[in-house]
């Protein structure tokens, strides 16, 4: 009687678990019915979510678009645990600058904005015609070189376009960074992909997250634009390197290089801002038929600039008469009697060294008479370099260094073999250079109206009354600067023509002797002195020496 009754009790226990299951699961579905018919709601009457991937009203970034979701009466959706972050707050500010609507938030689940964004691409409208896609791409092409005409009309060095949440153009002009366009993400989007379209040496497909490189010449009209599109007529081409970044999306960078920036095609110095000092120094580098000579600076610092100007100079002084042959990835700027080859058909780092090592063995076997080498950039374009230089023949290039001595400080530890660093008949010319704002004439301002600004003290200490007299800063700007202040930018050099004592005492790390060997028994004038005296002279400013040079009453630091 006793197992009748615990059996009974059992079945009625299972019996209440199952109709309690099916409640829940009943309750559960007619929560799923309500939310699906809720965010039905959200979409009638025409009413859109603004906030879509490729919205044409207002551009979100991913990272934003899962914080919210704003439609077209208004309506304005916020994850709950997210009602005070700061790109919650950003969307809104950009939101009533483009003048949409929206009421208070309101504050739901991410589940729930996640389940109203698959709604919303699921019937989302189809997507763009062909001939709307392709005119599309035509427009943007345009806005591409429009961009680089505005920047052409001020000479601008390079163009900066940064997409995340928002477009961000900037120029440098003079060496400064100024935002002067804005637009939404999706522009930036698209104007970065017709930046790539557009360029005739390129990696082979586009590819967002990574690291790619391009360039466009201004002579070949735009792809898919019938030849109607083409860069301003004073820009001769434009580096393209583009790059992903961290909580955005893409970063283009495009580096200008222009026509006429040497009209006549000489090799002028003097209107790079060379002094005579600086121009005999040249002459004599030029003169050697043997040896290496580098130019050394930090990413445009006008390395390039310098070097053509000294190749044409090379061929004028020599009649043209030797057979000057350049290795450039890619060339930049023509030189007149040159075989210039270029480093191309490359898609990554890797196939460019290869490349690059290739066309400098292949210039090796050309009969050359001086080779230029475009940057040495890697181990085996150093090693070719150098036998080059040891083979009997003159070559020139460029490095990324600090300063002149630190060319052979920076070799050392790429991999080239000390006894060839020590050989003075091999190392003829250790030059590093630094463009310095040229201020204007008109409204630049004596340091003796600003006696108490702690760079004039400073000045007054190094100098003494000399430099009160004879030393300027930046004016407010006038009409014949734009009112900028300085007007251009000037070439200002450190030259070595280094001995065996001075190549032994920078490979053996003795950087400071080495340097007051140069300045004292090789007549030598650092960089900082060389800045000096031209702002003794009022061509540049106080505060633009300590800039690059670092404070006036400290010692050069090597």
């Amino acid at each position: 009687m006793a197992e009748e009754d615990e059996k009974k009790e059992i079945e009625a226990e299972n019996a209440a678990s199952e109709q309690q299951k099916s409640a829940e699961a009943s309750s559960s579905s007619d929560t799923d019915i309500e939310k699906t018919s809720l965010i039905q709601s959200l979409f009638t009457a025409g009413n859109k979510l603004l906030t879509l991937p490729n919205s044409q009203t207002i551009s979100v970034g991913d990272d934003t678009r899962r914080l919210l979701a704003l439609f077209s009466d208004g309506r304005f959706l916020v994850v709950e645990t997210h009602k005070f972050d700061g790109r919650v707050m950003s969307f809104q500010v950009l939101a009533k600058r483009k003048g949409l609507r929206f009421g208070k938030p309101i504050f739901i689940s991410q589940n729930e904005l996640n389940a109203i964004y698959a709604y919303g691409e699921r019937s989302a409208p189809v997507e763009l015609s062909e001939r709307e896609v392709e005119e599309n791409q035509l427009q943007m092409q345009r806005d591409f070189v429009n961009v680089v005409a505005r920047a052409a009309s001020v000479k601008v060095s390079d163009i900066h376009v940064v997409v995340a949440d928002s477009t961000q153009i900037m120029f440098r002009v003079n060496g400064m960074m100024q935002t002067v366009m804005e637009y939404d993400a999706q522009w930036g989007e698209s104007f970065v992909r017709a930046a790539f379209a557009s360029a005739d040496i390129s990696d082979s497909n586009y590819t967002q997250n990574e690291f790619q490189g391009a360039q466009k010449l201004g002579s070949t009209p735009l792809r898919g634009s019938n030849g109607k599109l083409m860069l301003p007529h004073n820009v001769l081409a434009i580096r393209l390197q583009f790059n992903p970044i961290a909580f955005g999306s893409q970063y283009l960078v495009m580096r200008l290089l222009y026509a006429d920036d040497n009209p006549d095609g000489s090799g002028d110095l003097s209107s790079l801002g060379f002094g005579e000092y600086e121009e005999n120094l040249f002459y004599r580098l030029r003169s050697v038929p043997t040896g290496l000579s580098i130019i050394a600076g930090p990413t445009g610092s006008g390395k390039s600039t310098t070097l053509q100007r000294n190749m044409i100079k090379l061929l004028q002084e020599k009649n043209y008469e030797l057979n000057l042959i350049t290795v450039e990835d890619p060339p930049e700027y023509p030189i007149p009697g040159a075989r210039q080859m270029p480093v191309t058909n490359a898609n990554n780092e890797e196939e460019k060294d290869e490349m690059f090592t290739k066309a400098l063995s292949a210039a090796l076997r050309s009969d050359p008479d001086v080779i230029m080498v475009g940057e040495i950039r890697s181990l085996s374009a150093a090693e070719l370099t150098f036998k080059g230089a040891l083979s009997g023949h003159g070559v020139w290039s460029t490095l990324h260094a600090n300063s002149a001595p630190a060319i052979i400080t920076r070799l050392r530890d790429m991999g080239i073999q000390k006894f060839m660093l020590a050989d003075p008949e091999l190392m003829k010319g250790l030059i590093s250079q630094r463009l310095f704002r040229r201020l204007c004439p008109h409204c630049r301002k004596s340091v003796k109206d600003i006696l108490d600004h702690p760079a004039v003290k400073r000045l007054k200490i190094a100098l003494g009354d000399f430099g009160l007299e004879n030393a300027f800063v930046r004016g407010p700007g006038c009409k014949y600067c734009d009112n900028r202040g300085v007007k251009g930018r000037l070439c200002v050099p450190e030259i070595i023509l280094p001995d065996a004592t001075f190549l032994e005492l920078m490979i053996e790390s003795q950087t400071r002797k080495a340097i007051d060997y140069w300045t004292s028994d090789l007549n030598g004038r650092t960089l900082k002195d060389a800045a000096i005296e031209r702002m003794l002279k009022g061509l540049i400013d106080l505060e633009e020496v300590e800039r690059w040079c670092g404070l006036l009453d400290q010692r050069p630091v090597y």
